[in-house]
């Protein structure tokens, strides 16, 4: 095993979305030596694909922060943490004019005022957009051109086997980069990895998005919270691309509409995403179809507004000046993961997650649209300075409360342990593992795909005690399979198994229905519940 350790690096950031790339920035800008780890090339990542803006109060004067959080408080059904809510809505405005600062440009009007929009669950127009409906990429853009000219270490196209853990704290990473395993060591290690769409069979998230930060942690026992709530974006256009093309929120906040197989609105299109995604799935289980219909036809300068929609509807064969176009919910965010404090920093000292990997507590149940970009960017940007501050461990803040004194502080929400043995180490991601039975590319996609007909057939959208208790077994069934093989595919399939056994063990535990977790045996959100479920 080979060793990569630069003199004084002071940070690892593992992964290339907003939250790693803005923390990599802010530290470099702050004097420290950083070393960037990212799975595909730097420019690949969820924050690319993502098509919804940015919210925050910038300059809309009937707004304000606490409209803000009062809208975020009530997409998370009572489990978001309140003072993590206020730092997303206090800090977000600063973060996007850095961002704009760096060279990120956001859609504007004729005087050059920027564009607002209004987005599901939002009460005022706030979100923040750049060429319509390509906010992600902008972003993405700006961020990627600052790292490069900055980063100590850059190390592409590999993938994060696990942390290393050294006397009680986090002391690096070990990745693995063709047929070799490194070992990356420094002061901190950011977990920026993204989620785990990849788990269901229709997702709007890359290829990798195999939840390996999630998994990682897992195994190094750092504790990780709300997996079960898994949210799905309703307008995914409902064609045979993967990952599947968004039809973005802000259609609908300028007057798209839901219509089902008859033709008929059913639901407010303005509702949250997951009161939305269970109207659709709930109508087009109804009427025996597999998707229902997004009107656009009434929208006015659709081609200008959105020009990266009208090019993707283009290469299908769809207009939307005249044609309805075919959506159903997709795999899309993971609103749960790597427990975290107000600092970003996990259970385990050295070790702090950031993004769509961490359970930060802003989400709660139910994430609110265009809230991921900025937490992102304000979370990643709260990790350098407790680094430069020297903190070097968890206080009971944030969603942290849960496990740590403090969860009957204000706006705290208490714990509850799930039991589930922490999953074993997983066998080496190069091909000299010494395991028998190589997987090749074929087999290892049809477990793969075997796993995500699984999640998506019995923990999607809606679910009940029978459905998950058959995923657990499915789960079981494709990690027996994969205990005899190794080749480097298998780090990616082992991860996944990881989060769909604790996503689902969680959505079994928890017996109502809150949020992203839709319970059909328990439909009612039930008082006993208003708590974290901690693995």
């Amino acid at each position: 095993m080979a060793d990569a350790e630069p003199p004084g690096l002071d940070l690892v950031v593992c992964g290339s979305g907003v939250a790693g790339l803005t923390a990599a920035v802010e530290a470099t800008a702050a004097g420290l030596r950083v070393g960037v780890v990212t799975k595909g090339e730097l420019e690949q990542s969820a924050t690319r694909w993502a098509q919804g803006g940015v919210a925050a109060v910038l300059s809309n004067d009937e707004d304000s922060v606490d409209a803000h959080l009062a809208d975020t408080l009530a997409a998370g059904v009572g489990l978001c943490d309140i003072p993590a809510v206020r730092a997303l809505v206090e800090e977000g405005p600063d973060r996007v004019h850095e961002l704009i600062a760096l060279g990120a440009r956001f859609d504007t009007d004729e005087a050059g005022v920027l564009a607002l929009a209004r987005e599901g669950g939002h009460s005022h127009a706030r979100v923040v957009h750049a060429g319509g409906a390509a906010t992600g990429a902008e972003i993405e853009r700006a961020l990627v051109e600052a790292v490069r000219q900055t980063a100590a270490v850059l190390m592409e196209r590999c993938f994060l086997e696990d942390v290393i853990v050294e006397g009680g704290r986090c002391r690096g990473v070990r990745v693995a980069l063709g047929g070799t395993v490194s070992e990356l060591r420094a002061r901190h290690v950011l977990l920026a990895t993204g989620g785990a769409g990849q788990l269901y069979a229709v997702t709007t998230n890359p290829a990798e998005a195999t939840g390996d930060g999630v998994a990682a942690a897992r195994r190094a026992g750092v504790a990780v919270a709300d997996v079960e709530f898994m949210q799905f974006h309703p307008t995914a256009l409902h064609h045979p691309a993967m990952p599947r093309p968004l039809l973005s929120e802000a259609l609908r906040g300028h007057g798209a509409v839901l219509r089902d197989a008859a033709g008929n609105r059913f639901v407010d299109e303005l509702l949250p995403r997951d009161q939305v995604s269970r109207a659709i799935t709930a109508r087009i289980a109804a009427q025996g179809v597999d998707h229902c219909w997004l009107d656009a036809t009434a929208l006015d300068r659709f081609g200008e507004r959105f020009p990266t929609i009208t090019a993707t509807l283009a290469e299908v064969g769809l207009d939307p000046a005249v044609d309805w176009l075919p959506v159903a919910p997709a795999a899309h965010y993971l609103s749960g993961g790597v427990l975290t404090d107000l600092n970003a920093a996990t259970s385990l000292p050295g070790l702090w997650a950031a993004g769509e990997v961490a359970c930060t507590g802003v989400h709660g149940a139910n994430r609110l649209a265009s809230n991921s970009l900025l937490e992102g960017m304000v979370f990643g940007a709260r990790v350098v300075d407790a680094v430069a501050e020297a903190v070097d461990g968890p206080s009971p803040t944030g969603a942290m409360r849960a496990v740590l004194d403090g969860s009957a502080l204000p706006g705290g929400i208490p714990g509850r342990r799930l039991a589930r043995p922490l999953p074993a180490h997983p066998l080496p991601a190069h091909p000299d593992g010494g395991q028998r039975g190589s997987v090749g590319p074929e087999d290892a996609e049809k477990l793969r795909a075997e796993l995500q007909r699984a999640m998506t057939a019995g923990a999607g959208v809606l679910r009940s005690a029978t459905s998950l208790t058959a995923t657990l077994a499915a789960i079981a069934a494709v990690e027996a399979r994969l205990a005899e093989r190794s080749g480097p595919l298998w780090g990616p399939l082992a991860n996944l198994t990881v989060v769909a056994a604790d996503l689902v063990t969680a959505a079994l535990a928890r017996e109502e229905s809150r949020g992203n977790h839709a319970r059909t045996d328990f439909p009612e959100t039930r008082e006993e519940f208003l708590c974290r479920l901690v693995l």
